[in-house]
């Protein structure tokens, strides 16, 4: 039995077309991701057109390469240009730009790829253990522990992207109003489309993402249209043994993070990123610099934890058939075209084929080590582009981004309605960031709370009592109130006086 796991476990490394497919999905994935506007569930959506007459392992070695690829991807212009490539890297941005400001966007990307790949291998090593632990405990989470852990998302990127809470939780609740916009879920009626019929699908995500990130970005930058480009070092790209040891203890933290939310069915790489850089932020006591000022501490957590999440998402999708987030969804879809089952009889008709995704992502993230260390000046030049050019260029690929969605031309006014908003909420101080996690998590609000609800039959009596009841949920519960209570000045007082009190205590 071990011998025949082992051999599942190889196929992608010594069959010679297995291992180029993960090697060119990767690649592209890569560079997918860096690009905002072309997601990878995009991506993988589009495979699935291609490989549906292809061998199962051809096609699962593809996908897996372009989901490892893409994932940290996302890093690069999140880093270089404020851009985040996909919602996974909000939480990059927010130490990632600083580090570039300050002209160390090679070494940024350097540790950023190591983390990730860290990140990536401890995520296949849960798949590959706990698979069937951590799907029992992600069948435990019911829709009212849905709604809190979307809300504790919306919470972390209001108090982690800016200094006001308030702020943060009003461009929050915009961005969950946003995503309200289009079909009811529940009832399949039109909210907040105004009698427009194209209204009824919604707004697009990623067009508000990029509005709220490049075309605002870019009109910000127009205020510095004559500032000198910082020049960027990259002679170290490759970061150091030492550098590495460091930041080990955060990144196995983070990466456990990243295992556990993945593995909650809808989640993904996003939510995982967001709480781990609020982890990093409460346990690490000495950061290389503020956090929020380019500390390295806040690029390690995010990177290590949204590729952790991949790992974790394969986790329900392999052992209960349910998606861990987007791409496993459109993944589950690919199963299903080639004949086979995902669930628990998966396991058994298929036993080969846990092993050889297992193989697989660890095959990807290797490639994922070598394609990110390579294209990194290249990359980096970007940054040392006269604003008069990458400016032009950043809107320009705003628009192809957008445009390429959905081909609609109606989401490019979206796109740049939401630039010049964005812009003006960065000229008063409010973050963009969580306007874009309220846009995502905003629906999955909605549907929890109302499943919720509807479990207890409308009656907020008993809707309050299953808050405190459950153990998983009074601790989510907790968790909420934990969280809006240290953003208080009472919470900064109490901390200032107890350390006081320690070191009057060590003396």
């Amino acid at each position: 039995m071990e011998g025949s796991t082992l051999s599942y476990f190889l196929m992608s490394w010594l069959d010679p077309s297995l291992l180029a497919l993960t090697a060119a999905g990767t690649l592209a994935g890569v560079y997918i991701g860096a690009i905002p506007g072309l997601s990878v569930t995009m991506a993988v959506s589009i495979l699935i057109s291609f490989t549906f007459a292809w061998d199962v392992n051809d096609a699962l070695a593809l996908m897996g390469g372009v989901f490892c690829g893409g994932v940290y991807g996302g890093s690069r212009t999140a880093i270089l240009l404020n851009i985040p490539g996909a919602p996974s890297a909000i939480a990059t941005a927010i130490d990632g730009f600083p580090l570039a400001q300050r002209g160390e966007a090679g070494r940024a990307i350097g540790v950023s790829t190591v983390m990730s790949v860290i990140g990536g291998i401890t995520g296949v090593i849960a798949l590959a253990l706990a698979a069937p632990a951590i799907s029992e405990f992600a069948l435990m989470f019911a829709p009212r522990d849905y709604l809190l852990l979307a809300i504790i998302g919306i919470l972390l990127v209001g108090a982690l992207s800016g200094e006001s809470l308030a702020k943060g939780v009003f461009a929050g609740a915009l961005g969950v109003l946003i995503g309200m916009v289009g079909l009811d879920p529940m009832t399949a009626e039109g909210r907040f489309t105004f009698g427009q019929v194209s209204l009824l699908g919604g707004i697009p995500y990623v067009a508000a993402m990029i509005g709220f990130f490049g075309v605002a970005e870019a009109l910000v930058q127009l205020h510095h249209l004559h500032a000198t480009p910082v020049r960027q070092k990259v002679d170290r790209i490759v970061p150091g043994w030492d550098v590495v040891k460091k930041y080990i203890p955060l990144s196995i933290r983070s990466s456990v993070i990243g295992v556990v939310v993945g593995a909650l069915p809808g989640t993904g790489g996003d939510i995982a990123a967001l709480m781990a850089y609020d982890h990093a932020k409460r346990s690490v006591k000495k950061p290389s610099r503020p956090f929020g000022q380019g500390a390295y501490e806040g690029l390690v957590a995010p990177e290590t934890a949204n590729n952790a999440a991949i790992g974790g998402a394969y986790i329900p999708m392999l052992t209960l058939g349910l998606p861990g987030d987007a791409v496993t969804a459109v993944i589950i879809g690919a199963l299903f075209i080639h004949g086979l089952k995902p669930g628990p009889m998966l396991m058994i008709e298929t036993p080969h084929l846990f092993w050889f995704t297992v193989g697989n992502l660890t095959l990807a993230n290797i490639f994922t080590l070598i394609f990110g260390l390579t294209g990194i000046r290249v990359f980096a030049k970007m940054v040392e582009c006269p604003r008069s050019i990458l400016i032009p260029l950043i809107i320009v690929l705003s628009v192809v981004g957008t445009y390429a969605i959905q081909n609609s031309v109606i989401d490019i006014y979206w796109m740049l309605a939401f630039g010049v908003l964005g812009y003006f909420m960065k000229m008063y101080g409010y973050q963009v960031g969580p306007v874009i996690l309220g846009v995502i998590l905003g629906p999955l609000m909605d549907v929890s709370y109302r499943r919720a609800m509807l479990s207890v039959r409308d009656d907020p009596v008993m809707f309050a009592w299953e808050m405190v009841a459950n153990p998983l949920t009074l601790v989510l519960t907790l968790s909420v109130i934990l969280l809006l209570a240290s953003q208080t000045p009472a919470w900064a007082t109490a901390r200032t006086r107890l350390g006081r009190w320690r070191e009057t205590a060590r003396r």
